[in-house]
């Protein structure tokens, strides 16, 4: 069986994966005109730039469910 801290850091990968997928406009994947390409990548920047904290306040509270309160 596995531990309680395996679990965890499995769940808050996986929560986070699904965070950063999702915030990733996926129109752009697969239709990026010549021109908008230098555009795309700073969108990409800044959206992962901004999912920063959000992971971060999912990771405190997962592992310290009282912060939440």
């Amino acid at each position: 069986m596995e531990s309680i801290k395996k679990r965890r850091a499995k769940t808050l990968i996986l929560l986070s994966a699904i965070w950063f997928a999702v915030a990733i406009p996926l129109p752009f994947l697969f239709s990026v005109p010549e021109e908008a390409t230098p555009q795309y990548f700073t969108l990409i920047q800044i959206l992962g730039f901004i999912s920063i904290p959000f992971v971060a306040l999912g990771i405190a509270w997962t592992l310290k469910p009282e912060l939440a309160q």
